[in-house]
């Protein structure tokens, strides 16, 4: 009788997500060990973005206005999607921290300018404080690529 012989090969497992990472210049990001953004799969996730100079002088750009602050910040975060090979089409929903009430109405028109018509699901929290007194807003931001 003849024995028939069967090899079992492993089967392939998928590698599990690479974890890139973006640093900018912004000075927090190395005293306090964290980084811009961080891409782990098909997800990009951006640290607290605020309006910081880091390549002239580490102050905050703009001290006196709301809506310049965020149209900087959005500048930055969709420079580091775009470093993580995102795009600002990606982004899936933002998180607005802003100091004063007043702001709030500026903050949307910069972020719907900024964004266009990405429409990411949001939330603006009113009444934070900030590292620096002269920060009136800090966007966090996630962005989802598929491929």
């Amino acid at each position: 009788m003849a024995r028939l012989s069967q090899t079992i090969q492993p089967q392939d497992e998928p590698a599990p997500p690479r974890t890139l990472t973006y640093a900018s210049s912004n000075p927090y990001e190395l005293q306090f060990g964290y980084s811009r953004a961080v891409r782990k799969g098909q997800y990009i996730f951006v640290s607290g973005t605020t309006s910081i100079d880091p390549e002239e002088t580490g102050h905050v750009r703009h001290p006196d206005s709301a809506y310049l602050q965020v149209v900087v910040i959005f500048k930055e975060i969709i420079n580091a999607i775009e470093r993580l090979r995102g795009s600002k089409e990606d982004v899936v929903r933002v998180r607005m921290f802003v100091t004063e009430q007043g702001d709030t109405e500026a903050v949307g028109r910069a972020l719907k300018e900024s964004l266009g018509d990405v429409r990411p699901a949001a939330t603006m929290i009113v009444g934070s404080r900030f590292v620096d007194k002269d920060m009136k807003v800090e966007i966090e931001a996630d962005a989802v690529v598929l491929v």
